[in-house]
C-alpha cells in the first residue's frame, strides 16, 4: 500500500526509536565523523549493532498490530559529506535503503505495514539555525540525495530535524523535483516558533506556497511532547492549518531546550510508561497519527507507546 493511502487509512502509525542515539552511547561502536551511522552496514559488528536495533521496533510494532516507520540510515548521507568519507563512487543511500528493505522483506505480510522513508538532514548543525542554508543554496545542496533516495524506492522522503525556514525551504523544493510524496519535520519551541524564530503557522504557510507539489504533511522532531503540543496550540504562533498540516510528533524523553540537550554529556531519560502516555496523549487530543520516539529513547519507550496506542484505539 502507497504511504498516503496508508496515512489516509490507518488511525495510528507507530515510530521509530532513537537510532543515532543509541549508537553513539554503545560501548566499542564508533559514528563515522561524517557519515554517522550510514557507514554502519558496511562493518560486521557495526550492522549487527544497526540491525539490532531496527528489529526491536520492527518488532514492537509486529507485537501490537501497529503500522511502524523506519528512516534510513541516511540522515548526514550528502554527496559532499561522501565525499569527504572518501566513498565517491558507493551507492551509500541506495545501500542503506536495500538494508532496511531486506528487513522488510522478513517479516511476511506484516511488511506491507512497514513503511521506510529516506531520511535526510540539513547540511550544517541542526540546532544551530544560523548554519542553515538559503532556500536556493539548500535546493542545489540537497537536490542530490534527493534524487538518490527517490531513485531506491523509499516509500516517501522525510527532511528531518530542521531548524530554520530557508533550508527548509530548499529541501521542500529539492523533494517536490523528485515526484516522491515527502514530508518536512521541525524542531520546535514551546512557543510555537522554528528555532530561527519564524511562526509555525508563517513555515507552513511559505512552504506550502513555494513548493508544487506541497509536502504531503508536516512532522515535529526531536521536540519533548510538551513542548510540542505548547507549540501547537500557541494562539499566535500556530493555527488550525498547522494543526491539519503536521501529522506526527517524534519526541524527546527530556524536556530541555536544543541548547540545553546539546551541551549536556549525560542521557536525560524519561519513564517509558510516562512517555508512552504523554505521546499518545497527543493522537488523542491533536489527532497526530504518527508517533514515535526521537533523543532518550529505546525500544522500552516504543514498546510503551504501542500499548498505549493500542489500548487507547480498543
Amino acid at each position: 500500500m502507497a504511504f498516503p493511502e496508508l496515512l489516509a487509512n490507518s488511525p495510528t502509525i507507530l515510530g521509530e526509536g532513537a537510532v543515532i542515539e543509541r549508537l553513539r552511547r554503545s560501548p566499542g561502536l564508533e559514528l563515522d565523523p561524517f557519515l554517522v551511522n550510514s557507514t554502519f552496514i558496511y562493518q560486521e559488528q557495526k550492522r549487527k549493532a544497526l540491525e539490532g536495533i531496527c528489529r526491536q521496533y520492527l518488532d514492537i510494532g509486529q507485537r501490537f498490530g501497529l503500522p511502524i516507520l523506519m528512516s534510513t540510515p541516511t540522515w548526514r548521507a550528502s554527496r559532499e559529506r561522501i565525499a569527504n568519507a572518501g566513498l565517491e563512487g558507493t551507492d551509500v543511500n541506495g545501500d542503506n535503503v536495500a538494508f532496511l528493505d531486506s528487513l522488510r522483506k522478513e517479516y511476511g505480510s506484516y511488511g506491507e505495514q512497514i513503511i521506510i522513508c529516506g531520511l535526510m538532514g540539513c547540511r550544517g548543525d541542526a540546532y544551530n539555525p544560523a548554519d542553515a542554508l538559503s532556500v536556493e543554496d539548500a535546493r542545489t545542496f540537497h537536490s542530490w540525495q534527493a534524487d538518490q533516495l527517490a531513485q531506491a524506492t523509499v516509500d516517501f522522503l522525510l527532511a528531518a530535524t530542521l531548524p530554520a525556514l530557508s533550508e527548509a525551504t530548499g529541501l521542500a523544493l529539492a523533494y517536490a523535483s523528485t515526484g516522491s510524496p515527502y514530508v518536512i519535520s521541525f524542531v520546535v519551541r514551546p512557543q510555537g516558533t522554528l528555532l530561527d524564530g519564524t511562526p509555525l503557522k508563517e513555515a507552513v504557510a511559505a512552504i506550502d506556497a513555494a513548493a508544487s507539489p506541497r509536502p504531503l504533511a508536516y512532522m515535529i522532531n526531536c521536540t519533548h511532547a510538551s513542548f510540542a503540543r505548547s507549540a501547537l496550540l500557541h494562539e499566535e504562533n500556530s493555527s488550525a492549518l498547522v494543526r491539519e498540516r503536521v501529522i506526527g510528533v517524534m519526541a524527546n524523553t527530556a524536556a530541555l531546550s536544543p541548547e540545553e540537550l546539546n551541551d549536556s554529556t549525560n542521557l536525560v531519560e524519561e519513564e517509558p510508561a510516562v512517555f508512552g502516555s504523554t505521546v499518545a496523549a497527543l493522537g488523542r487530543e491533536l489527532g497526530l497519527k504518527i508517533l514515535g520516539g526521537c533523543c532518550g529513547t529505546d525500544d522500552r519507550h516504543i514498546a510503551a507507546l504501542a500499548a498505549q496506542l493500542v489500548a487507547d484505539r480498543s
